[in-house]
């Protein structure tokens, strides 16, 4: 894949990463709960389920899952009660410097764990890079190819949020939000709640 063919790809893969939604929010709090590596964690494991979409989706695999109504509207199903489940997790947890030293191995778990579902229990991925891919993903794509596609996107994506939970970890925002981690907390548990409940109203 030639520079050319690249950059307008890996733009649009910018522009996708930085709006605006569940995983910025999951980032934010996972940072403010338990701390700058759990968010660097977040973000990986966030940029590897964007990573698996892009290349299922250039293989053939995310067409698949669009055009199938039962898989695509079950994934969207089981999207909003893992956001549901985070919401419940964020408001019954503990403060944030309690829950930042006392369960650090935990916390990386939760961390990538959290990143990963949330990109991978989000079908409309696949739907983006339908959209996305058509304009790059030809008969004679390479594996390589496939493989250069997949690592913009899903490096890209980490890159963003690795880059929001460090802007936040080495400033003075992480001591402010520290200071209102309990409406942090509210917040991104009422964003998880009004996105669940958008996904099920639109099914």
């Amino acid at each position: 894949m030639s520079f050319t063919t690249w950059l307008p790809l890996a733009t649009i893969c910018v522009l996708g990463a930085i709006s605006p939604g569940p995983s910025l929010a999951l980032v934010i709090n996972n940072t403010v709960q338990r701390g700058t590596a759990t968010g660097l964690n977040t973000a990986i494991g966030h940029g590897l389920g964007v990573a698996l979409y892009a290349l299922l989706t250039a293989m053939g695999l995310g067409l698949m899952i669009s055009q199938t109504p039962w898989l695509f509207q079950g994934l969207q199903y089981a999207g909003a009660a893992f956001l549901l489940y985070m919401a419940f997790n964020i408001l019954r947890a503990k403060p944030a410097a309690e829950t930042e030293e006392a369960r650090p191995h935990k916390s990386r778990f939760v961390g990538f764990g959290g990143g990963f579902m949330v990109a991978f229990l989000n079908p409309k991925l696949a739907i983006f890079f339908l959209a996305l891919f058509s304009q790059f993903v030809r008969k004679d794509l390479t594996l390589g190819d496939q493989l250069v596609m997949m690592a913009t996107a899903g490096g890209i994506d980490a890159l963003w949020y690795a880059a929001v939970a460090l802007g936040i970890g080495r400033t003075g925002l992480l001591g402010w939000l520290k200071s209102n981690a309990l409406w942090v907390d509210r917040a991104s548990a009422l964003i998880f709640i009004a996105l669940a409940t958008a996904v099920v109203l639109r099914s």
